[in-house]
């Protein structure tokens, strides 16, 4: 039975991923009028249930796949993209993961993404002014002048509304796994 119960979770996990990398290929816009080139996208939405339903590690391998198919595959910028991706929200699974590892109701779930957020924001200041610069050819000043008007905001609104999203659809779908026993919480 836990043969089965293992493949079951693999397979979800791929799925996780394989919805992903469909979200990060079809479902992106510009948020920022002057930087149209900051896209949003879903991806980050079923690696963080993936994340809350199973765990850090198992939410790193769904991010670690999805990164790599975006670089790749739908214009993730190689492997500067790849890294930028996987470290940014790699820091949210993370926050998200560890504070919410024996508790994930809405009382610490909400404070668990609101720091996931601002983690993902404050780490792609850095790797901006280091990174774009190397695969965009733009100089780190004009990086640097983009950061307030443009790259903030967008990551953090792109953060804020996967937490939303994926909040709710976790809790919508938190039934359907426990039917399934593949999760065993104590969620409200």
């Amino acid at each position: 039975m836990e043969k089965k119960n293992t493949a079951l979770r693999i397979s979800v996990l791929a799925m996780f991923a394989a919805i992903s990398v469909v979200l990060v290929a079809f479902v992106h816009f510009p948020l920022i009028p002057s930087a149209p080139f900051l896209e949003y996208d879903m991806a980050d939405i079923p690696i963080i249930i993936a994340t809350l339903l199973f765990g850090v590690v198992p939410g790193l391998a769904v991010l670690l796949v999805t990164s790599v198919v975006q670089a790749f595959a739908f214009g993730g910028n190689g492997i500067i993209g790849l890294v930028m991706h996987f470290i940014a929200s790699g820091a949210m699974v993370v926050i998200i993961g560890l504070i919410c590892k024996n508790d994930k109701s809405y009382k610490k779930l909400i404070p668990a993404m609101v720091l996931g957020c601002l983690a993902m924001v404050a780490i792609m200041i850095p790797m901006n002014l280091i990174l774009t610069p190397m695969f965009m050819g733009a100089p780190v000043e004009a990086v640097k002048q983009m950061l307030l008007p443009a790259i903030i905001p967008f990551n953090a609104i792109k953060s804020v509304l996967n937490c939303i999203i994926s909040a709710l659809l976790y809790k919508l779908l938190l039934p359907v796994f426990r039917g399934m026993n593949l999760v065993k919480t104590l969620d409200k």
